[in-house]
């Protein structure tokens, strides 16, 4: 019997789809909304470890086998038409409006072409949490974690049912201690903090892949071995509850005890979401007995987090898949719930290259007229793709149609044909264009390749400053001449982005990429300890995290006889430390006579024009402008 006929359609499934995807597009849309909507993507791991599982192991009981063969083709034709058609699309965007791109680009398109997006971010060191990219492909991690699920789990399927033959609950239980398993080892990986150049910033928050260090909070969130709990949750479900246990027919007493956890399933959810974090902004206590406020990952979420979801939602399945359960059938069961939930594969795939194209890096929350029109746009490519190029597919009609091309039966066919022809070649071009262009395209993106570009210009005073290639390294780096310095510039990326401006202006700069503030502190000892300070000093930091104000107190402790400390105010917008920074750093020539105060902040929001998309960093123009006022500002 074909598996495709093999289990009667379930609208309750498709309802969960639906607020799964739902959730998540709200979250990329606007996290202040609904801060843990990403645990949608968990909520999806969980439905496919629990239907998979399910189609196998109905199909091995009806044929006494599992076609691999016929299981990998369905997969085939349900996932790769959309996925394809979202590549070229993304390609051709990108090589007529983001030329800059393409370079990037190009790893992220061949990734997600064999699906291994995830291990390919994990690897390559571009952390999920970086909102300051376009990014457009960046949601694919979890269609990777997926797919190769479907690539292992027949194989593995078929290999317990042979062992272990029809004691499905035995099956199930192991699956489930499997997923406990896994998620005691994600617990136990996990590294409290996040890591950026901070005290917490340790080797502790790195693990090596094939030699690379890379993010362990990323390897955790993105690899397929810590997000795969949910799957082998749903999998244990599968071996223990099925709809076939109940009549379709006749109403059994257990809907209620069924509508009733599915209820507290779908509340634990809605909580988990409302409250959960991905990465959030803490304050810590540093070694020298100081504070210090960092962004980390949200401990509970990595703590037992995802397999409280896992449970929830094997709760809600329960209740959606139960024939006469009110979850099923009222709530989830509703046209417009399984209208999105048969589209919930577009929705995912198409909406956060929309948001993103439609709005750069752009780091600004959307407002909700912003949603409403973008979520439009989303549904009708959605449906778009799904009418006539998902559906079609699936169907055989395509394969139909395809035939009738290769085999025209009479002149009128043949026309048709040839109609087929020009048509396809004239709708290739673009797409054509799109594939050369970044297959050839050299483009790392503006504000990387700015970036880029000035490092060379940039000093590395203090061994402590930089960030190792390998974690654990700490050669000391300096190019230091023994001679006073007499304009010393401490920042970080924004500063970064004109270090060869102030560098021709005879400034020496030692600026980082995510340098905290605290660091200036270790700097300004340093240079202070070897007799190097000049007579001026400037400071722009507070791009990345929070600083108090008893770690400004003690930067000055070094700088106090330095005849002018300029201090740049912040302008990174939407980020919760920009203002209370800014207000603190205004405040600092009231309490130290040497210290002058230049509001970058108030120039950025007057000159936009001065900033690349994400409206944080300096462009050509903005660099240069940035250099003259550091120079009027100490007097030169």
């Amino acid at each position: 019997m074909n598996r495709q006929n093999s289990l009667s359609y379930m609208p309750g499934l498709d309802g969960l789809r639906a607020l799964a995807v739902v959730a998540v597009i709200v979250y990329h849309a606007n996290k202040t909304w609904l801060t843990g909507g990403f645990l949608g993507v968990e909520v999806f791991f969980v439905i496919s470890g629990y239907l998979i599982t399910l189609l196998l192991i109905t199909e091995s009981e009806q044929n006494d086998r599992i076609s691999f063969r016929q299981f990998w083709l369905r997969r085939a034709r349900r996932l790769l038409p959309a996925l394809w058609t979202l590549l070229l699309g993304v390609c051709t965007y990108a090589s007529l409006f983001m030329r800059d791109e393409l370079g990037k680009l190009r790893g992220d398109v061949i990734a997600a072409f064999v699906y291994g997006f995830n291990w390919f971010k994990i690897w390559s060191k571009s952390s999920y949490f970086d909102s300051a990219q376009v990014d457009p492909l960046r949601h694919l991690w979890s269609l990777a974690v997926e797919e190769q699920f479907y690539l292992v789990w027949p194989l593995l399927i078929a290999v317990v049912l042979r062992i272990f033959g029809k004691r499905l609950v035995t099956l199930g239980g192991i699956f489930f201690v499997v997923a406990l398993g896994v998620a005691w080892y994600v617990a136990a990986t996990y590294a409290p903090g996040f890591p950026e150049p901070t005290p917490l910033g340790s080797p502790a928050h790195f693990v090596a892949i094939f030699g690379q260090p890379a993010l362990k909070i990323d390897f955790l969130f993105l690899g397929t071995l810590g997000r795969s709990g949910g799957l082998f949750l749903g999998a244990a479900l599968a071996f223990w509850y099925r709809p076939s246990m109940f009549s379709a027919q006749y109403p059994s007493s257990d809907r209620h005890a069924v509508t009733g956890i599915g209820a507290i399933g779908l509340a634990a959810l809605g909580a988990m979401m409302w409250q959960f974090h991905d990465v959030y902004s803490t304050t810590v206590d540093l070694a020298d007995g100081t504070t210090e406020v960092v962004r980390r990952g949200y401990d509970p979420l990595f703590q037992g987090g995802f397999l409280l979801v896992g449970l929830a939602s094997i709760a809600v399945i329960t209740a959606a898949v139960h024939p006469h359960s009110l979850i099923g059938t009222k709530l989830l069961g509703n046209p417009v719930f399984t209208y999105l939930g048969r589209r919930s594969y577009g929705l995912y795939l198409y909406h956060w290259p929309v948001f993103r194209f439609a709005r750069g890096a752009d780091p600004n929350p959307m407002s909700v007229v912003e949603f409403v029109i973008y979520a439009l746009i989303i549904l009708a490519i959605t449906e778009a793709s799904y009418r006539f190029i998902e559906m079609p597919i699936r169907t055989g009609e395509f394969s139909q149609w395809w035939f009738a091309m290769r085999h025209p039966r009479n002149d009128a066919a043949r026309k048709q044909r040839q109609s087929a022809i020009a048509i396809a070649v004239v709708v290739s071009v673009l797409p054509l264009f799109g594939l050369v262009s970044v297959a050839v395209g050299t483009g790392e993106g503006e504000v990387a390749e700015s970036l880029k570009a000035n490092e060379q210009s940039v000093q590395n005073l203090v061994s402590s400053t930089t960030i190792a290639a390998t974690p654990g390294d700490s050669t000391a780096t300096t190019t230091l001449d023994g001679q006073i310095i007499p304009i010393l510039a401490i920042g970080d990326s924004v500063m970064l982005g004109a270090a060869n401006v102030l560098t021709e202006r005879g400034i020496t700069v030692d600026a980082l990429k995510s340098r905290p503030f605290r660091q200036a502190l270790e700097i300004a000892n340093y240079v202070k300890s070897i007799n190097r300070l000049g007579d001026f000093v400037i400071i722009h930091l507070g791009t990345n995290n929070y600083v108090d104000e008893k770690t400004l107190d003690e930067i000055m402790v070094p700088l106090a006889d330095v005849d002018r400390v300029v201090m740049l105010t912040t302008h990174v917008p939407k980020k919760p430390w920009q203002d209370p920074n800014n207000e603190l750093i205004k405040a600092m020539p009231n309490r130290y006579g040497n210290v002058t105060v230049l509001d970058w902040y108030t120039i950025a929001e007057q000159h936009p024009e001065y900033l690349y998309s994400d409206k944080i960093h300096l462009n050509p123009e903005g660099q240069a402008v940035y250099a003259d006022l550091i120079m009027q500002a100490i007097g030169k």
